[in-house]
């Protein structure tokens, strides 16, 4: 939305020109980098924009803008390109814009991966962008602030839908960095409730969870049973960690769980919740599996966007027969190998 400002148009299509001018000429990156030498600037080559990739736009100014005087230096001596030499008022509109977007690339970077949990970063991620990131500035100029406000209106507004607001909340509050601190306080009791039903309708509907769960560090399958080592002094005062749930009915026994999970030291921000799950499922099984349920689940469409590439990879002119179990099984290799 914020780049439907004419300015910003003109600006980028000016820029786009500029990158195009010097991928088709091999005699102007030649020059370009021996402009870069003499300006001692990085020999960096220009980027150009892909429809289909987020924050190319934003990489193609930030390089035009960090290549500006080398730029202008080799298309002043032509005077076929002297007219594609940005103006003052182009350069001003693309450090607004670059300086409005640079902070978001990485972000967004990290809410793509696909290899660790993603979800629970959304509702600390938009907490971060409101407060600080996105925040005008003072020495913001009227066009960063434009931009700013356009943006983080669009994001609050695509976040703001109830199924996908809840669904937020239940992923921070089952992620041991976050838990209720970014939810509102107004509802922490609500998702409180929510997954207390949730914990009660899996043991209902798994009811061998819990012995699984606890079982797993017994179980080696067919791996030789571990040496027997020998117990410390120090092993006889330690205390279980485990809840107790002796006497208490089901509902309460999840309460408690639920309560003593809350309570429990909040993990450090560069841990992966993963790995404290793993540790703790024998501790918190109830809520260990609805974590397992929901911070699989990917913050953005990137991870399935890229098996959709991998596909278009394999399924080519020349191997267009493919049959469909066939590209299954080699999609699979390719993401997985």
């Amino acid at each position: 939305r914020g780049g439907r400002d004419i300015r910003i148009q003109r600006a980028i299509g000016v820029c786009k020109k500029v990158v195009s001018a010097f991928s088709f000429s091999w005699k102007k990156q030649k020059s370009l980098a021996a402009a870069q030498q003499e300006l001692n600037l990085p020999k960096h080559k220009l980027v150009t924009e892909s429809p289909t990739r987020w924050g190319s736009r934003q990489k193609m100014i930030g390089r035009v803008m960090e290549q500006e005087k080398a730029i202008a230096k080799v298309l002043y001596t032509d005077k076929k390109t002297r007219h594609l030499v940005p103006t003052c008022q182009d350069v001003d509109i693309l450090e607004s814009v670059h300086k409005a977007l640079s902070p978001l690339v990485s972000f967004t970077d990290a809410l793509s991966g696909e290899t660790y949990v993603s979800v629970s970063y959304v509702k600390p991620v938009l907490h971060l962008l409101n407060e600080d990131i996105l925040k005008p500035d003072a020495e913001d100029s009227d066009l960063t602030k434009s931009i700013k406000t356009t943006v983080i209106s669009y994001l609050n507004e695509k976040y703001d839908k109830a199924a996908t607001n809840d669904l937020l909340d239940m992923a921070s509050l089952l992620d041991p960095r976050f838990k209720t601190r970014y939810s509102k306080e107004d509802k922490v009791n609500t998702i409180k409730a929510r997954a207390m039903a949730e914990m009660l309708n899996e043991g209902q509907n798994n009811p061998e969870a819990d012995s699984t769960l606890k079982s797993t560090g017994d179980e080696g399958g067919d791996a030789t049973p571990a040496k027997k080592q020998k117990m410390t002094l120090g092993s006889f005062f330690k205390k279980p960690h485990s809840v107790t749930t002796a006497g208490l009915t089901e509902q309460e026994a999840a309460e408690a769980e639920l309560n003593n999970y809350l309570l429990a030291p909040d993990a450090d921000s560069e841990t992966s919740p993963l790995a404290w799950w793993k540790i703790h499922s024998t501790t918190f099984p109830k809520v260990s599996l609805l974590a397992k349920r929901y911070l699989c689940i990917p913050a953005t469409s990137s991870p399935s966007e890229r098996v959709f590439s991998t596909g278009g990879n394999i399924v080519t002119c020349k191997r267009a027969s493919t049959k469909p179990e066939a590209v299954d099984r080699l999609v699979f290799l390719a993401k997985n190998l």
